[in-house]
C-alpha cells in the first residue's frame, strides 16, 4: 500500500509543481464591467450582438425571418417597417425614433425584443453599444476581412518599459483597458524549453542550458533564438503544421487505402522552409510551379515540378466499379477547398451546392474558382493498384540517382528504386468547367471561366486565367486575407491560438479577431519585409509577450479565463510528433537524419488488418527495424484510414483533409500512453542505462535525468521523492521481475549490467516521463 501511494504521489509530482505558484481558483473576484469604446464599430461591436441575439429571426435565412425585418443588411435595414410603415429600425443619430431600439429597451413584456420565448436578453452593456453606435450615426461596415490591413500607429500604454517590440504595444492596449496586467517573464529553464521545442520540436540538451544560463548579457535570449532558427530542425518543426494543411499522407485513402510515395514532396517542404524561402514564392511555386518552367534555367524544372506535389495530396480511389467522373471532380473540390481555408480563411465549400448562406460568395463564384484546379490530366480511379503508371496520378515526376545527387540533393534517397510523385501541369485544351446543380457532379448548369470572388478582390484582367494568375490574385498586395490569414496562422503555433480564434474562418461566422489592430499591423509589416517567415517568427518569440510565465492568478482566472488577452503564457502539450522527439532525444535514442520514405515504429498489432480490404503494401503492418524505429514524428507513416494510434491520442491530424488547426485534448488515455508506449519504455531503459554507466552518485544520476527530460534543475523536493523512489525499486524488484520490466524495444541490452539496479533506474526515468510537465508547453 505504501509503495502504491509513493507511485501515485510520483504520477502527480507534475500537477504539484504548478500548484505551488498556483491560487485558489473559488476566490471572490469584483469583475469591472468593460468600458463603452470612444468610437463604436459595427464590425467589432455591434454586429456580434446583432448576431447573436437578433439575426435568428432579422437575418439572412428568409425562412426564419419575422415581420419582414433584415438587420443584417444595411439597405434593407433603414426601410420603413412593413407592419408599421411610418416607422424604421434605424434612424440615424436618433436611438428614440429607432423602433429595434425602442424595442430593446421596453417594459412591454409583449414587444420587448428578443422576446421571452427566444430565451435571449440584452445585457444593458449592449443595449448601451447599440444606443451609442446610432447616436455615432448607425453605420454600417463592410465585414473586416474585406477590408484590405493598414498598419496603424502603436498605441499609447502606460507599460512601456515592458514591451520588447512592436507586438507588445498592441498586446498591453488590450490588458490596460481590462484591468490586467502581463506576467514577469518565464525562468531561463522553462523559456529555452518553450523556445527550442517551438522553434525545432527538439528540447534543449544540457550544454544549451548550461551555456544559456552561464550567458548574463541582454542578448543571451535573441542569439539563442537566432541559434535555433538556423537549425535544419526547424524546417521538421515547422513542416508539421505545412503537412496537416496539406493532407499529406503515405496512402491513397479510401477503402483500399494503398500505398502513395509523396515523401520527396515532404522533403522539399523541409528544404524550403529550413532555406527561409519567402512565403509567397513557397506557395507559388506549390500552386502553380509548372506554369514558371524556363528552358533556359533547366536545374529548376524539377524542383518546380516537385513543390507542385502540394495540391496532389488528396484521397484518391482504388475502388472498381466507381464512377470515374464522380471522383475526379471531388478532387478538383478538394483542392478548391484547401485553397478558401488554407489560403483564404473562407469556407468556400459553404457554396458547392447553393450561395453561402452568410458569406458574400454565389455558387457560380464558387466554380469561377473551382476552373482554375480543373484542367488537370486526371480520371478518378487508380488503374493499377499501387503501379507507377496510374490516371489519377497523371502528371508523373520520375526522379533514376543523378538527380538526387546534384538538381535535388535535398531528397533523403536511401536506394536506387526509381521514384514516382504526383504533381501539377494543366492540359493542352482547357477543360469545360460548369455550375453543378446543387453539387451534383452529373447535373452541369451554365459554363463558367475562371475567375475569383469580387468581395475579396476582383480578377486582375492582366493576370492569365490559370494557377499562376490565382497565386498573382492571392499575393496582390490589395488582397486583404492572405497575409491575415498566414499571420494568423502561424501566431497560433506559438501562442496556442490564433488572433482570430477560428483559423479556417475569417467570414460572417467566423469568430472576431481579438486585436485587430496587432494582426493587421503584423499582416502588413509581413509583407513589407518581403514574406519573411523566419523574420516574423522572431517578431513573435522575442516579443516580452511570448515570453510570460505561465503562473495563473485568481483575478486573471477571473477576468479572462481563456487567456484571450495574453497576461500569462497558456499551457497546453506539445505536439504529438514532438512528444515523440522529446521522448527519442532525450534518451540519445533519436536517429536526426533529415527526409527519406517514412517509417514504421512500434505499434499494437492488427490495427491496419482489421481495416483495410487485405491487399496492397498497406494491408499488413509490417514493423521496421533499426534505425527507422527512432526517426522523428515527422517521418512516422500515415496511412489515412488507421493514422498511428499514439500520435492519434495526442490530437495529431490523419491527413483526410485540409487542417489548419489542432485540437487540444486532455484525456486518460494520452497518461495511459505515456506509462505504456513501447517507446516511452524503451527510452526509459537506454537512458537509464546510460545514466548507470556514469561514474556518479545515484543522486546525480536522477538530477541529469530529469534535466534531460524536464529541461530544468529539479527542486531538492522533486530530487527527494525521486530518489526514495529509486531505493525502494532497487530493494523491491526480484531478478524475474527486473528481466520482465527490461524486456522492451529492440535497442540492444549490455549483459554486464545490473537487471535490478537498471530496472529501478529505469522507472524512475519513466516517471519523469510521466510528469505532466515533461509534455506541456508552459
Amino acid at each position: 500500500m505504501k509503495n502504491n501511494k509513493l507511485f501515485l504521489s510520483l504520477l502527480l509530482l507534475g500537477a504539484i509543481i504548478w500548484t505551488l505558484n498556483g491560487c485558489n481558483r473559488n476566490s471572490e473576484v469584483q469583475i469591472s464591467e468593460p468600458e463603452l469604446p470612444d468610437e463604436i464599430s459595427y464590425n467589432f461591436d455591434v454586429r456580434p450582438i446583432l448576431s447573436d441575439k437578433c439575426f435568428v429571426c432579422h437575418g439572412p435565412d428568409e425562412k426564419k425571418r419575422q415581420a419582414g425585418l433584415r438587420l443584417d443588411d444595411p439597405v434593407l435595414a433603414f426601410q420603413a417597417l412593413k407592419e408599421h410603415p411610418s416607422a424604421h429600425a434605424w434612424v440615424a443619430g436618433d436611438p428614440n425614433a429607432s423602433e429595434a431600439y425602442l424595442r430593446m429597451v421596453t417594459k412591454d413584456s409583449v414587444k420587448l425584443m428578443p422576446p421571452a420565448t427566444s430565451n435571449l436578453k440584452l445585457e444593458e452593456f449592449e443595449i448601451s453599444v447599440i444606443k451609442k453606435w446610432i447616436k455615432q450615426g448607425a453605420k454600417y461596415e463592410k465585414h473586416w476581412s474585406f477590408v484590405a490591413p493598414k498598419k496603424s500607429a502603436l498605441p499609447e500604454i502606460a507599460n512601456q518599459s515592458w514591451a520588447k517590440n512592436e507586438i507588445d504595444y498592441f498586446i498591453a492596449e488590450k490588458q490596460e483597458q481590462r484591468g490586467l496586467k502581463p506576467n514577469d517573464e518565464a525562468d531561463k529553464e522553462r523559456l529555452l524549453k518553450r523556445l527550442s521545442i517551438d522553434l525545432t520540436g527538439l528540447p534543449p540538451t544540457i550544454s544549451m542550458m548550461d551555456r544559456f544560463l552561464a550567458d548574463k548579457s541582454p542578448l543571451a535570449y535573441e542569439k539563442m533564438v537566432d541559434e535555433l532558427l538556423k537549425n535544419p530542425a526547424y524546417g521538421e518543426k515547422m513542416a508539421i503544421y505545412w503537412l496537416d494543411l496539406a493532407r499529406y499522407a503515405d496512402s491513397h485513402g479510401y477503402q483500399d487505402d494503398g500505398y502513395r510515395t509523396q515523401w520527396p514532396w515532404r522533403d522539399w517542404v523541409i528544404y524550403a522552409l529550413n532555406k527561409n524561402m519567402p512565403y509567397d514564392q513557397f506557395v507559388t511555386w506549390q500552386l502553380a510551379g509548372d506554369f514558371l518552367i524556363d528552358p533556359a534555367f533547366p536545374n529548376k524544372t524539377k524542383e518546380l515540378l516537385l513543390a507542385t506535389g502540394f495540391n496532389r495530396n488528396h484521397k484518391i480511389t482504388e475502388e472498381g466499379g466507381v464512377i470515374q467522373e464522380e471522383y475526379r471532380l471531388s478532387y478538383v473540390t478538394d483542392r478548391n477547398d484547401l485553397f478558401g481555408k488554407a489560403f483564404l480563411g473562407m469556407t468556400l465549400e459553404c457554396a458547392h451546392c447553393h450561395d453561402h448562406k452568410y458569406d458574400p460568395l454565389s455558387q457560380k463564384e464558387y466554380y469561377k474558382m473551382f476552373a482554375f484546379f480543373n484542367n488537370i490530366k486526371e480520371v478518378g480511379i487508380e488503374s493499377v493498384i499501387g503501379g507507377p503508371e496510374t490516371y489519377a496520378k497523371k502528371p508523373l515526376m520520375e526522379i533514376t540517382n543523378e538527380e538526387v545527387k546534384s538538381i535535388l540533393k535535398f531528397i533523403n534517397k536511401p536506394d536506387t528504386n526509381r521514384l514516382i510523385v504526383s504533381v501539377m501541369t494543366d492540359m493542352d485544351t482547357a477543360r469545360k468547367t460548369f455550375i453543378l446543380k446543387r453539387g451534383a457532379y452529373d447535373a452541369p448548369g451554365d459554363e463558367v471561366s475562371p475567375g475569383t470572388p469580387n468581395a475579396i478582390l476582383p480578377f486582375n484582367k492582366n493576370y492569365p486565367k490559370n494557377r499562376l494568375g490565382l497565386s498573382k490574385w492571392l499575393f496582390d498586395k490589395k488582397n486583404p486575407l492572405t497575409a491575415r490569414v498566414f499571420v494568423n496562422q502561424v501566431w497560433q503555433e506559438f501562442f496556442g491560438k490564433g488572433i482570430v480564434k477560428t483559423t479556417g474562418d475569417f467570414g460572417m461566422q467566423g469568430e472576431l479577431p481579438t486585436h485587430p489592430k496587432l494582426l493587421d499591423w503584423l499582416a502588413v509589416d509581413f509583407m513589407e519585409h518581403g514574406w519573411n517567415v523566419k523574420r516574423l517568427i522572431k517578431q513573435m518569440v522575442v516579443s516580452a509577450t511570448y515570453r510570460q510565465s505561465a503562473v495563473s492568478s485568481p483575478e486573471k482566472l477571473a477576468k479572462d479565463p481563456e487567456n484571450i488577452f495574453f497576461s500569462r503564457s497558456s499551457r497546453y502539450h506539445i505536439n504529438a510528433e514532438n512528444i515523440r522527439d522529446l521522448v527519442l532525444a532525450s534518451s540519445g535514442l533519436l536517429i536526426p537524419k533529415i527526409g527519406g520514405p517514412s517509417v514504421k515504429p512500434y505499434q499494437p498489432p492488427g490495427l491496419w488488418e482489421g481495416a483495410t480490404s487485405g491487399r496492397g503494401l498497406l494491408s499488413i503492418y509490417v514493423q521496421d527495424h533499426g534505425e527507422s524505429l527512432y526517426r522523428r514524428g515527422i517521418y512516422t507513416l500515415i496511412k489515412r484510414t488507421v493514422p498511428p494510434p499514439t500520435m492519434s491520442i495526442f490530437d495529431a491530424s490523419n491527413r483526410d483533409l485540409c487542417e489548419v488547426k489542432r485540437l487540444k485534448t486532455n484525456t486518460p488515455l494520452q497518461a495511459l500512453m505515456m506509462l505504456n508506449d513501447p517507446t516511452v519504455l524503451e527510452a526509459s531503459r537506454v537512458l537509464a542505462a546510460k545514466l548507470l554507466q556514469e561514474k556518479s552518485q545515484p543522486l546525480d544520476k536522477i538530477k541529469k535525468a530529469f534535466r534531460m527530460i524536464v529541461c530544468r534543475n529539479p527542486s531538492q523536493k522533486e530530487l527527494d521523492v525521486l530518489n526514495v523512489y529509486f531505493t525502494n525499486q532497487r530493494s523491491k524488484i526480484s531478478q524475474a521481475q527486473a528481466t520482465k520490466i527490461l524486456a522492451v524495444g529492440e535497442y540492444p541490452i549490455n549483459p554486464k549490467m545490473d537487471k535490478k539496479l537498471l530496472a529501478a533506474m529505469m522507472r524512475v526515468v519513466n516517471t519523469i516521463y510521466n510528469l505532466e510537465e515533461t509534455i506541456t508547453k508552459s
